[in-house]
């Protein structure tokens, strides 16, 4: 018998009249699935009460009932021939603006990780620019850059950048110093310390600063849209009209479009970390 088998007739044996183990799992997976079904119910029965019970029926357009942002936009050709190329644009904006993260964030974080001194010297313009108001530094980008995708693109990167210099950082300086001290007794260089320990060991952290930033990368889209208001429209060009020519179900139509795009990066990054990283982590995270 096989040492699983084993384990699990271990867990049946030791446990009588329990249910199986894959009985138990398929009561989980179904729990985990009715639970947010349940939430969406109460939330979409909620809606409707504040639409039908609360609002006046002259107030409804400022939170229209969910069929009609079915009916009145998602199935309204014109409010679509909008709002697909408008998303398109902000897709382009946050992919280029995240990749360019990633790039600067890496570099800077792994700087500061190899010497004391870089990190005092750089670690606090990275502060500063997480602290700086975008808003303040607008006139600026548009004054340099125009109002173009370019400018987009920047704003992206601002709002992006620090949770992977900061969790990259952070997870390389988190490296045992033991493992450090293993390393320089078979004469390691820096560079094959930083390939084969710091990187790999902080590869959990890096791809959580992802997954922070991929969500943040599409607010970074949304807000250059809404600043810059000039261009091609994207979301945040959309989002400003609507709210301005009080749309009530073409505004909340985007709204759902926006977060379902920052939803679907960061799910894509989180797959990336588990390919990357592996099922070791969360294995080793739930045996502690």
């Amino acid at each position: 018998m096989s040492a699983p088998t084993t384990t699990l007739a271990a867990e049946q044996a030791a446990t009588p009249g329990a249910p199986p183990v894959a009985a138990r799992r398929r009561g989980r997976r179904l729990t985990d699935l009715l639970l947010p079904l349940g939430v969406f119910a109460a939330l979409l029965g909620s809606w409707y009460a504040i639409t039908y019970l609360v609002l006046d029926e002259r107030r409804r357009f400022i939170l229209p009932a969910p069929h009609t942002i079915l009916t009145d936009a998602l199935f309204d050709q014109p409010t679509m021939d909008k709002l697909l190329p408008a998303l398109w644009r902000t897709v382009q904006v946050t992919f280029t603006g995240l990749a360019i993260a990633i790039v600067i964030g890496m570099v800077w974080a792994i700087a500061m990780s190899q010497a004391r001194s870089v990190e005092r010297a750089l670690f606090p313009y990275a502060v500063a620019l997480q602290c700086i108001p975008i808003l303040a530094l607008v006139p600026l980008i548009a004054f340099w850059f125009g109002y173009g995708f370019n400018s987009r693109v920047i704003v992206c990167v601002m709002i992006s950048l620090f949770p992977i210099v900061s969790n990259t950082l952070f997870g390389m300086q988190s490296v045992d110093r033991s493992m450090h001290e293993l390393f320089d007794l078979h004469s390691a260089s820096r560079l094959t310390k930083l390939r084969k320990l710091q990187l790999p060991a902080a590869m959990p952290a890096i791809f959580a600063g992802f997954r922070i930033s991929a969500g943040l990368s599409v607010v970074g889209a949304i807000v250059g849209d809404l600043f810059f208001k000039q261009g091609q429209a994207g979301l945040g060009i959309l989002l400003s009209n609507y709210s301005s020519r009080l749309q009530g179900p073409e505004l909340f139509l985007t709204i759902f479009v926006a977060a379902g795009l920052g939803f679907a990066v960061f799910a894509v990054f989180g797959w990336l970390g588990k390919v990357a990283v592996g099922r070791w982590y969360d294995q080793s995270r739930d045996a502690g």
